[in-house]
């Protein structure tokens, strides 16, 4: 297909109550999303930096601006190339990644352009990206993550809520000196019978091995991202140390250092998020890794729209996703999405099987939450 251009869209979302981790506070989410249109369908994409640089090097402003300066001018150039004499002409959204390969890094940029270009593909051929990611069920179990609160009453208070709402997994947020206590509260309120984790974003180092060893008897299904994204040795050493399962996501930028960390040692399961790892087809490649070492794999979440909460539901979707992902319902996060808004029902989320992400924004909506919109030529 032709692409002639893309619409680089930002939105203003406000959050239902702000979401605090071991890096920040958010009040709203500043997203941007992309529109591709192509001469057979359009298709959306969703980037899921945030405002500052302080999950990732990444965030939004330097993401529209790589796009606008880089990544579709580099896309337009395979494009052009494409076309000439014995070429097959137009684009197609596994030549993305390889169209792309020559700038370093902006792996969340890369992964919104990509989806935008599949979606359009998969909307164009009438294929769904469940059926084309190799879904195998048609829901998935939805966990929910919960971030760090003022007082243990509050937090209790908030898994009480969402346990009732029917949740399947308690994600809970943790820091020095929010661990072991909250913890233990959560698992003596609510038995040994709730499926708990915990994410600690990089929060602490090597030598917090033994206190983080404190965690081991509450049973836990992992420890997410202990210690900083570059430690891989340090998260190996520390897999040795405590019972608790290590589980990776910052650090696994892709298929490749998913295969070292899994090698080393360093993890036994793996947090997938198509942005973080550059995009959908990447993430793909990853379950497949882990699921020919016998590693388990969940879907993260990065407070996605109803854009990127379709398309990480078709991923968890795969066989290898043997563990409720963070695709919590839209309300968790929004009053109001920019689609039709994803529901909990018995514990699951459904798969969209429409075809591409099998949503789309609904305008009234979408201009509403918009702040700005650039329109950037391909063609």
């Amino acid at each position: 297909m032709k692409l002639q251009g893309v619409e680089l869209r930002r939105i203003t979302m406000p959050l239902v109550a702000p979401f605090r981790t071991s890096f920040g506070t958010e009040h709203e989410r500043d997203v941007l999303l992309l529109r591709a249109v192509t001469d057979g369908a359009e298709g959306w994409g969703e980037c899921v930096a945030m405002a500052e640089p302080l999950y990732s090097s990444e965030y939004a402003d330097a993401a529209a601006d790589v796009l606008r300066r880089f990544l579709l001018p580099a896309l337009s150039r395979h494009q052009e190339s494409a076309r000439r004499p014995g070429g097959p002409g137009g684009i197609a959204a596994s030549d993305v990644g390889h169209a792309l390969a020559p700038i370093k890094g902006h792996r969340m940029s890369k992964a919104a352009l990509e989806m935008a270009v599949l979606d359009a593909e998969l909307r164009t051929l009438g294929r769904s990206f469940a059926g084309e990611l190799g879904a195998v069920v048609d829901r998935v179990p939805s966990g929910v993550s919960v971030g760090i609160h003022d007082t243990i009453p509050a937090l209790l208070d908030a898994v009480d809520g969402y346990l009732s709402d029917g949740y399947q997994r308690i994600k809970l947020k943790i820091e020095p000196g929010w661990d072991v206590e909250p913890v233990r509260a959560v698992r003596e309120r609510f038995g040994d019978g709730v499926l708990l984790q915990v994410d600690a974003n990089t929060a602490y180092t090597l030598g917090d091995a033994r206190h983080l060893a404190r965690l081991d008897p509450f049973d836990l299904l992992l420890i997410e991202q202990p210690l900083e994204e570059e430690d891989v040795l340090g998260h190996a050493e520390l897999a040795r140390r405590i019972q608790t399962p290590v589980c990776l996501d910052e650090s696994i930028v892709s298929a490749q250092t998913a295969a070292a960390a899994i090698t080393l040692g360093a993890c036994s399961i793996i947090n997938i998020k198509p942005g973080r790892v550059g995009g959908y087809l990447e993430a793909r490649r990853i379950h497949d890794l882990a699921v020919a070492h016998g590693v388990a794999v969940w879907c993260g979440g990065m407070l996605e729209t109803g854009l990127g909460r379709a398309a990480n539901a078709a991923l968890a979707a795969l066989p290898g996703f043997t563990l409720p992902g963070d695709i919590s319902g839209s309300d968790r996060f929004y009053r109001t999405d920019i689609t039709e808004p994803f529901v909990l029902d018995d514990g699951h989320i459904a798969v969209p099987a429409g075809p591409g992400l099998g949503v789309a924004p609904l305008p009234d909506l979408l201009d509403k939450f918009t702040t700005s919109t650039e329109w950037v030529s391909v063609g």
